[in-house]
């Protein structure tokens, strides 16, 4: 199995994707500093302080007006309800979600990409993982070696886990190594509040607790990974369901992409809540903002994002070992 998995991730490095997406990341990484650096100094010229609490005061102002304002979905109004009654406990509490440092632009990278961005990079590594093979013919060669199909099949499966293991770590460090050279590389030790919960269109503070950014961001890039495996799980079973290499991209690319338009348009559809593109954002969960649907809780997601990708398994594995080769 080792030299199986060997050669898999053999494969994977000689067509340059892991470094492809690498440099992706770094160039995406330096925008996204260089957005939010130009983003603080507007704030600072037009409140004319560097006072936290002032700003996150002009914040508080700010949604409160786009809250008056006409001609804005009940959708968005929730969401911004919710967001000022955050923002205030946040201020009555003294603590500043916003603190300049790197972590911190950690935690807003992973959580604006985990539900587009990051699936988006594993589904370019998982899609020809198997679909490459049968369209290319080499599929007939290595099935001829004695070896049963569920080992090799799994050692592909393997190094997806591993590139993706890679996918999210590269992000972590790219995006910890960059931002630090504009915003510095202290505030792991950043006291922040976590244990959010929504009740309708109220925000619930009883299990609010305060813990270290270090420690929420452990909690962030898990849920991450988490997801990144899901969705690199759904790309493999379509890759042994498919010839074509493009069309698994597709599938995958047009399910990721609803997913994130219909993440602010289904709190009237119910049975929306079981497409696992609907359940992607987790880190939402941690950070105290409205989910997708009423009554939709982590444990929920993560229990629905499993089982779709338990039965993506099983299928992969079934079809594989039973179809024939041609």
């Amino acid at each position: 199995m080792i030299n199986l998995v060997y050669n898999e991730m053999l494969k994977i490095v000689r067509k340059k994707r892991l470094f492809i997406i690498a440099a992706i990341v770094a160039v995406l990484v330096s925008l996204f500093t260089y957005a939010q650096f130009k983003q603080v100094e507007t704030i600072r010229e037009r409140i004319g302080t560097t006072d936290w609490r002032t700003q996150l005061q002009q914040q508080i102002i700010d949604t409160q007006n786009r809250l008056n304002s006409t001609g804005i979905s009940e959708e968005w109004k929730k969401f911004l309800k919710i967001r000022l009654q955050q923002q205030q406990y946040y201020l009555d509490n003294d603590i500043n979600p916003m603190a300049p440092g790197a972590p911190t632009f950690m935690r807003m990278f992973i959580e604006n990409s985990i539900e587009l961005f990051l699936p988006l990079l594993v589904m370019v590594i998982a899609a020809d993982l198997v679909s490459s093979e049968a369209s290319g013919g080499t599929i007939k060669l290595l099935l001829t070696r004695p070896v049963k199909r569920w080992k090799i099949l799994m050692s592909k499966y393997i190094a997806m886990i591993l590139s993706t293991s890679f996918i999210v770590f590269s992000v972590a460090v790219l995006s910890y190594a960059i931002s630090g050279i504009v915003f510095g590389y202290g505030g792991w030790n950043l006291p922040l509040l976590t244990g959010f919960s929504i009740q309708g269109e109220e925000l619930n503070t009883a299990g609010v607790h305060l813990i270290p950014q270090w420690k929420y961001l452990l909690i962030e890039f898990g849920l991450a990974f988490f997801v990144a495996l899901v969705v690199g799980t759904l790309t493999f079973m379509l890759s042994v369901l498919l010839r074509s290499t493009a069309a698994v991209m597709g599938i995958m690319l047009a399910a990721l992409i609803s997913g994130a338009i219909l993440s602010s348009m289904v709190s009237s559809w119910e049975s929306a809540k079981y497409l696992f593109m609907v359940n992607l954002r987790l880190t939402s969960y941690v950070s105290g903002m409205a989910p997708p649907i009423d009554g939709m809780t982590l444990s929920f997601s993560m229990t629905v994002l499993a089982i779709w990708a338990l039965v993506a398994l099983i299928i992969s594995f079934y079809v594989f070992t039973k179809r024939d080769v041609y």
